[in-house]
Order: C-alpha cells, then structure tokens, then sequence
C-alpha cells in the first residue's frame, strides 16, 4: 500500500508539484553533502601533503631538555631495529640571520649527511643541497624573499647569530651571541610556516653555535619501511633508550593541524546536515498533506478492519521510501560529480590547480546513515499525525 501511495499521483495537483520539490530538496541536500565532505577530504589531504615532506614517520626527542646525546649502544640499537629505512640526526634552534644589512629571526635546522634524500627532493626548488660539513645553507622562500637574498652570492655572506649558554650578567649583545658566516646554495619551498621561518644547515654548524659537542643532537628523525608497524617500532626505540625519549608519529608531530582540520570536517558536516534536515522538514509537510488528501481511503481501510497502527506504518514506510530514494539517488549524483571532477578536473583552484577531491567510503556511509536516520525521523513524526479521531471525523 505505502509503495501504491509513493508511485500513483494525488488528485491533487498542488500536492503532486510539493511531493516533487520535497524529493528534490532531498536528491540535492544529499548530493551536496557527500560532494562537499568530499571536497573537504581532498582539501585535506592536499593541506598534509606539506608537512609530510618534512615530517619523519617517527620523530625521537628527549624527555627533559632541549637536546641529548645518545651513547654508542643506544645508536647501535637503534640501527638493529627492523623496519627502519632512515635514521638521521637534527638540531633545531632559533637563531638570528643577518644578510646584507637585513636580518630576521629563523629556526635553524641543522641535519647531519643521512637527511633524508627523498625529503630534499621534495622541498628543494632552486639551487642544490648542503655539502656535509660545510657552512652552506638553504633558506626557505618567505626567508629569501625578507632578505633579498641572491642565490650563490659569495661575496655576501649569510651571518648567523646564536645565544651563548651559561649564567652570569651580559656585559656586551656581541659577548652574549655566538656567529658563524655561510653561503646560500639553494631555496626550498613547502609551506608559509616553513618558508617564512626556516634555514637549513650542517648539523655542526648548529653544534658551533649552541656551543655543545659533536654528540648533542635535537632529535632523531625515521623513515620506516612502507610495510613497517609505527606502533611496534616505537616501542622497541622506548625499550633501546630506556623509556627516557619520547617518540611522536606524524601525526602526533601535527596534532594541532589535524585537530583543526577535523574540526572544520565536523563544522562542515553539521552545516550542510542542517540544509538536510530543512529538506527533511518539506517531506514531513509533504506527508501530512498526502494523509489529507487520502483521509476518504482511510476511513475506508478502517471499515474494512485495517487498524490505526497499520495506517501509520503505510504513510511511515511510504515517507521513508520517500526520503530513502531521493537521498539514494541524490547521493549517487554526488559520486558521479565527484568522479567526473578526479577524471576532467572541471572545477579549478587557480588556472593550473584543481579542485581536490577524494571519494571515501567513511563518506559514503556517513551521508546514508544521516539521511537514513533523518527519513526515518521525518517519516515517523508525519505518521504519528494519524489517530483515530483523525480517520472517523
């Protein structure tokens, strides 16, 4: 019966065209929720894509301090532990740079000659890579940019400006910092937050100017093989150390950015499930005026012994279906412009960068089961219009 009701038209022309723009507010809020989850998933992805050039898959730092220094044993069991692809020793540390007369405040990173190559690769746009053991750096593009530095310009000199440790009063700004001098070879480019505070150097420059021994480090940085366990291998690095390290994955390194992306996920989400639950609202209308129009058949039906309960589940399944199929079919169009976008990248950036998309299923199943559950909702609050008062009056 619900299913006779959901196919054949209403005496009512009215009712027909209002049962027709509710299924289609339905077929476009479904629609327009998978497509812009969708959307958002690629955005995101893309966001991360940065960081990933220059995160490590597992990132070792000490548990008090700035800085430690692994013994001889500790490394040797680092590099005995299987699935690790990489190791390399980093110091990081906020130092001042001077060129030509212009000076900004940077984090120097300070990377020893196992840096990952893959990693240079990604981020390097002009020039080459440090040479080990040498004072050649590699600026990011906001620093190059603030500097006006030019790239293999050696007759400028880049100076670099640290903090001496130790206690006592200051008696000088020269007495109280530390300088070397290097030469830029190359500009890298990955994100504003890098490339407008970040210089890359030798690890033993970063060790001459925070005044420490060949063996203190900042971090160690892994790469692990693609078919390694993060959670195994990190720890057996706590067991090598003794649980005095702490050992971050990268998602865990940034943490704050995928909080905040999964919270605009989330904004995004209640938003467009808002636009749904309005659609929803119009088939509720929708329904209740189909039980007007059909009051005669009902008065009929309970003559012949068909009960109010029964009743309400014919209009109940009959709003369900309702809503069900147009967010079915609302969701497949979705896919389809999803799908056309990966494949013809219609909708773009800027002039050279698509729009990013990625079809998930998570995607997929959260839009069925908030359309499910708001037709159901929507279906079960129409029939609850129905009483016996309502057909006999």
């Amino acid at each position: 019966m619900a299913q006779r009701y959901l196919r054949s038209k209403s005496s009512s022309n009215a009712i027909n065209i209002i049962t027709r723009i509710a299924g289609a507010g339905v077929f476009v809020a479904s629609a327009a929720l998978f497509v812009v989850l969708s959307g958002f998933t690629g955005l995101k992805d893309f966001s991360l894509q940065f960081t990933s050039f220059v995160d490590p898959d597992l990132k070792v730092f000490p548990s008090f301090g700035k800085q430690f220094e692994p013994t001889d044993l500790q490394l040797s069991g680092l590099y005995n532990i299987q699935g690790i692809h990489n190791i390399s020793a980093v110091i990081e540390e906020r130092m001042v740079v001077i060129y030509d007369d212009k000076k900004t405040i940077v984090t120097f990173k300070g990377v020893d000659e196992n840096y990952s190559r893959t990693t240079v690769d990604s981020i390097l746009t002009l020039g080459q890579w440090i040479s080990p053991g040498s004072n050649q750096m590699v600026l990011g593009w906001g620093v190059a940019r603030d500097l006006s530095f030019s790239l293999n310009d050696y007759t400028t000199p880049i100076e670099l400006y640290a903090p001496k440790g130790g206690k006592g009063q200051i008696s000088s700004i020269r007495g109280a910092l530390k300088k070397t001098i290097g030469n830029g070879v190359g500009v890298f480019q990955i994100n504003e937050d890098f490339d407008n505070g970040y210089i890359f150097g030798d690890i033993h420059t970063a060790q001459y100017l925070i005044d420490k021994n060949d063996r203190t480090i900042s971090a160690i940085e892994l790469i692990l093989d693609p078919e390694a366990d993060p959670s195994k291998i990190s720890n057996d690095i706590l067991k090598v150390f003794n649980n005095e390290v702490i050992v971050k994955s990268r998602f865990q390194l940034n943490d704050t950015l995928y909080k905040m992306l999964n919270t605009e996920q989330l904004a995004v989400y209640l938003i467009f499930t808002l636009v749904l639950i309005i659609a929803v609202f119009n088939v509720i209308g929708t329904i209740i005026m189909i039980i007007l129009d059909k009051k005669k058949n009902l008065k009929t039906l309970y003559s012949l012994g068909v009960t109010t309960s029964d009743i309400r589940r014919i209009f109940f399944i009959h709003g369900s279906l309702m809503s069900l199929i147009s967010g079915g079919l609302g969701l497949i169009f979705g896919i389809v412009l999803v799908v056309l976008q990966k494949e013809f990248e219609w909708a773009m950036l800027t002039t050279s960068l698509p729009y990013p998309v990625r079809m998930t299923f998570i995607n997929v199943v959260v839009v069925i089961a908030t359309m499910s559950i708001l037709g159901i909702c929507a279906a079960f609050v129409a029939s609850r219009r129905i009483n016996q008062k309502f057909i006999t009056s």
